[in-house]
């Protein structure tokens, strides 16, 4: 007989194809916020002056929505290529904490699924996998197929619009002030993470620092801003995580 669930019939079967599908689904609805920022990341970036393969090759290299966004405005303010390595390895340095965070899950897998899961490893692929990382005992022996499901869903979306983008870029006219959505496509971003006043506080220090120091050469203000958002945003989470300490310690009247 098979294994029956409370109050139902037999239970599914759990198998690679069906977590490899839940992780897709899992992301789908995620994809319509990705498509778009694909599509206008590739009419940016041809408009900039990178070439239509280079454009696509980021997308397959770097996979990094924001980090992309940064890069192509870097390239077309003439800026040098280790300045733009240095910055978007720092736009990217999250990925580093989301690495630790699935590390104990991913550590009986061979090197081959690490490496796959680790390239796939974004922001909306992650909040995916965590997910799942509270699923029952049933789901631990092909969760890797469902985080192998929701990082592709992810990528092959980037890269489809990517080239839309590119195709549909080289049509457009380039006095076009196309630039202007890169600024309100971050916003669209940001905002709705915003849950805490250290996160607020990141925020508008990166903001304000982004304008004092915009005539920097080589947008040297960005790294700026980035460095200075950081420091603001981790000194005021200090003092939010000592206040609850100092509550508990105090005595009660």
């Amino acid at each position: 007989m098979p294994p029956m669930t409370a109050g139902s019939g037999p239970a599914t079967a759990i198998t690679r194809r069906g977590e490899w599908w839940a992780g897709a689904r899992a992301l789908a609805p995620m994809l319509l916020g990705v498509a778009p920022f694909g599509l206008i990341y590739g009419v940016l970036a041809v408009n900039a002056g990178m070439p239509a393969w280079l454009a696509c090759a980021m997308s397959a290299i770097v996979f990094g929505g924001a980090s992309q966004m940064i890069l192509t405005q870097l390239w077309a303010a003439g800026t040098p290529a280790l300045l733009i390595a240095v910055t978007v390895a720092m736009v990217n340095l999250r990925h580093a904490l989301y690495s630790a965070t699935m590390a104990p899950s991913l550590a009986h897998l061979p090197r081959r699924w690490k490496t796959l899961i680790a390239y796939l490893l974004t922001d909306e692929a992650f909040a995916a996998m965590t997910r799942r990382l509270v699923d029952d005992d049933g789901h631990q022996r092909y969760r890797h197929w469902f985080f192998f499901g929701a990082g592709f869903a992810l990528w092959a979306s980037w890269q489809v619009s990517t080239l839309a983008g590119v195709l549909v870029g080289a049509q457009v006219p380039r006095d076009w002030p196309l630039d202007f959505f890169l600024p309100l496509t971050f916003i669209a971003i940001i905002v709705p993470g915003i849950k805490r006043r250290s996160h607020a506080a990141a925020a508008l220090v990166a903001t304000a620092l982004a304008v004092a120091c915009f005539g920097m050469p080589h947008k040297l203000g960005l790294m700026v801003a980035a460095l200075g958002g950081i420091a603001a945003g981790m000194l005021l989470l200090g003092k939010e995580r000592r206040q609850p300490r100092r509550a508990s310690t105090e005595p009660s009247a």
